[in-house]
């Protein structure tokens, strides 16, 4: 039998069986189709060493009319603008307090600080700068206390802990003067959703953060059954239940002298230790029963707002920028104040005038192209009238309000202005706006409408495009010129040309069959122009994070899939490379062949190939390569191709081996190894490429194959 040509069709499909992909690729990992044929992904390298804090997952790139080329970043912990590879913090303040609000409290040979301050409304883990204190009288001093801090625990409604950068000693008695002023940025987010009720529900396992809490002193074994605390008020009735980090323990009656006699290992929990100035909470027996933890593995009667993960909306307004927690507040930074101001509440910038209705909450921000109008899609009402500066506050999930025209501060409609709103006629949530060349597609969770710009005197149009579709996220759909992709629950859609229709999908059962659905908040979608793909970004089973991509290349129409952790993408534009997160750093994509300066593992795999109707076995003798390494940093890049053999769709292969492949020559032309010899039989045999070696760039073309019949038994 002669030399035989391998001729593999475009893209992965793995929604079929192996054999019947004959001629196809069945598997792979950073690798995409060009001209029909597969090749290495891009590199990455971090973009700066700098880092920012909490998880990334929205972007915006602008700039500003003196040519600053601004990034907004939004984490579930702060919002910054990245210039020049430095990020500057410029997330909202919520409250700052009165002087002398605010006192400290220390613990010799700790580093623990307790903060009192009644109705601090703050969350574990916001940030809250102090200013205007004094010395405790020993080593916590005034320049330690004068800082950012991230708060650690909440005591109670009235009181936290934080961390300070050194332990205090016994001359730390003081409070920290009558001068102390907190501010208090706006409440973090979620980094990992938890569901709305049950255990998990709550700040503390089902609990909310009107439940009592104090905190331990003594460290406790697993044993002991009388338990200091700084305050037993409010917990000393007999069948209180206490929570001490996973433990519960039942109460008995006592005094009133900061010692309780406890049951320990309550519900079925475990007895251990736990360290001093633990927190304690009251998880059975608070005043309001809706702060009760009603058993341990059972559900909690609460329901939690904020459930879902810290997402951000943000557009910029001209050189300025308008962002949006999701079901938060719309704040605004303006330019001319500089990257060391703070974004303020839209309905308080000193930038414009003449405030009316400004939306208090909203699930996304956007502001119109074409006609420079603020959007607000998912938000509350109009005020109670034409002069209220803000909105109602009472957010309605199907409401879309826009501004004035060149006038994001103007609401509230009136006969010489263009602001207005309309209401989404389908669907039970809006979830996602994406703006097209001809109109905004807005999502809900069962519909699709087209919001177009018709001029006066309704300013704005809505019209239903489709019903009965799906979407995964508030940021799992994205417009590639006036057409609009996106991900559902179970598939993929398209909507272009006035119509939606499924996307077919090669490797449907690929991601939706290992999805964490739990997280689906988390997935993104981001375009790279350069190569024609899309890709959606998602969590696997395993995994509660970002841990994987599935890819769609809109001209060649084929799909395929891999491993990568980016918790958002930005396609290249303003800037020469598109941008990703992950981790706590900004990342330059298709810059080089390798993961960061470490080698990039990438592989492809084809379906298995049998003789005739594989009824015969084979002899694989040789393989001749047909690859290409051209754009490769390495002096000498190579690839591992892997002959695989079996008898049977339904059998393991039965004979594995290995031949590298090496580029010797790149002048006068490019020279690699000449043929790789094998002794391989079976019925069928598939080939895998791998590589794993720095700087290496390949792209396969037709491989060549010594094979010979060798019978049938």
């Amino acid at each position: 039998m002669p030399i035989q040509s391998l001729k593999f069709k475009p893209g992965v499909i793995s929604d079929i069986t192996s054999y019947s992909n004959e001629g196809g690729f069945i598997d792979g990992d950073k690798v995409r189709f060009r001209f029909g044929f597969p090749e290495k992904f891009g590199g990455w390298a971090k973009y700066t060493e700098e880092t920012y804090q909490g998880s990334a997952r929205r972007l915006h790139n602008w700039v500003a009319l003196d040519g600053s080329d601004f990034m907004g970043i939004g984490t579930h912990l702060k919002y910054y603008i990245e210039e020049g590879q430095t990020f500057n913090d410029i997330t909202p303040i919520r409250n700052t307090t009165s002087a002398g609000d605010v006192t400290f409290s220390a613990t010799n040979g700790s580093t623990t600080l307790t903060v009192v301050d009644p109705a601090h409304g703050a969350n574990e883990n916001d940030f809250v700068t102090f200013s205007g204190a004094a010395t405790l009288g020993g080593t916590i001093t005034a320049t330690i206390l004068n800082i950012e801090y991230k708060i650690v625990s909440i005591i109670s409604s009235n009181s936290y802990t934080i961390t300070s950068s050194v332990a205090a000693n016994g001359s730390d008695t003081g409070n920290g003067g009558g001068s102390i002023v907190g501010t208090y940025q706006i409440n973090t987010g979620l980094d990992v959703t938890v569901g709305g009720t049950g255990w998990g529900a709550g700040q503390w396992s089902g609990t909310t953060s009107g439940a009592l809490a104090t905190q331990l002193n003594e460290a406790l074994d697993n044993s002991e059954t009388a338990v200091d605390v700084d305050d037993e008020t409010g917990m000393n009735t007999a069948n209180d239940v206490i929570l001490v980090d996973n433990e519960l323990m039942l109460v008995s009656a006592t005094t009133d002298d900061n010692t309780m006699t406890v049951a320990r290992g309550h519900s079925g929990t475990d007895a251990v230790a736990h360290d001093d100035n633990t927190l304690v909470r009251l998880a059975v027996g608070n005043e309001d029963s809706a702060n009760d933890f009603v058993g341990w593995g059972n559900a909690a009667s609460v329901t939690v707002s904020g459930a879902q993960i810290r997402l951000w909306s943000h557009d910029n307004f001209g050189e300025d920028i308008i962002i949006n927690p999701r079901d938060s507040g719309i704040f605004y930074w303006d330019k001319t104040s500089g990257l060391s101001a703070r974004a303020v509440e839209l309905s308080a910038t000193s930038t414009f005038s003449g405030e009316t209705s400004v939306p208090q909450v909203a699930k996304q921000v956007l502001v119109s192209d074409q006609d420079r109008h603020v959007i607000a899609f998912g938000c509350d009402g109009f005020g109670a009238s034409r002069t209220a500066t803000q909105g109602d506050g009472v957010q309605d999930p199907l409401l879309i309000r826009f501004s004035s025209q060149e006038n994001p501060v103007d609401w509230f409609p009136t006969a010489t202005n263009t602001a207005g709103d309309l209401r989404l006629g389908g669907g039970s949530t809006f979830v996602q706006a994406v703006e097209t060349k001809q109109q905004i597609l807005c999502f809900t969770n069962k519909t699709l409408h087209g919001m177009k710009f018709i001029g006066p005197p309704f300013t704005f149009g809505l019209q239903e495009l489709s019903k009965n579709i799906t979407i995964m996220s508030s940021f799992s759909a994205i417009a590639v010129e006036d057409a609009v992709f996106w991900m559902g629950v179970d598939t993929f859609y398209v909507y272009s040309g006035g119509q939606t229709v499924q996307l077919p999908c090669t490797v449907k059962d690929k991601v939706f069959l290992d999805f964490n659905f739990e997280e689906r908040d988390k997935v993104h979608v981001g375009v790279n122009s350069e190569f024609s793909e899309i890709l959606w970004f998602y969590p696997t089973k395993s995994s509660t994070e970002i841990d994987a991509y599935v890819a769609y290349n809109y001209i060649e129409k084929v799909w395929y899939y891999g491993t990568l952790a980016r918790q958002a993408w930005l396609d290249r534009g303003i800037r020469t490379l598109p941008i990703a997160t992950g981790g706590q750093y900004l990342y330059n994509h298709e810059t080089g062949y390798d993961d960061d300066g470490s080698a990039m593992t990438s592989f492809i795999e084809t379906a298995p190939i049998d003789i005739g109707e594989g009824d015969k076995f084979v002899f694989l003798k040789r393989v001749i390569p047909d690859i290409t390494f051209n754009g490769s940093t390495s002096t000498n890049p190579d690839v591992d191709f892997t002959m695989k053999v079996k008898n049977f769709p339904g059998s393991n292969f039965s004979q594995t081996q290995d031949g590298n492949t090496q580029r010797s020559s790149t002048s006068p032309v490019e020279q690699f190894t000449e043929k790789l010899d094998y002794r391989l039989r079976g019925r069928a045999f598939a080939l895998r490429i791998d590589s794993t070696s720095l700087g290496t760039k390949y792209k396969l073309g037709t491989p060549r194959v010594d094979i010979r019949p060798d019978g049938r038994r």
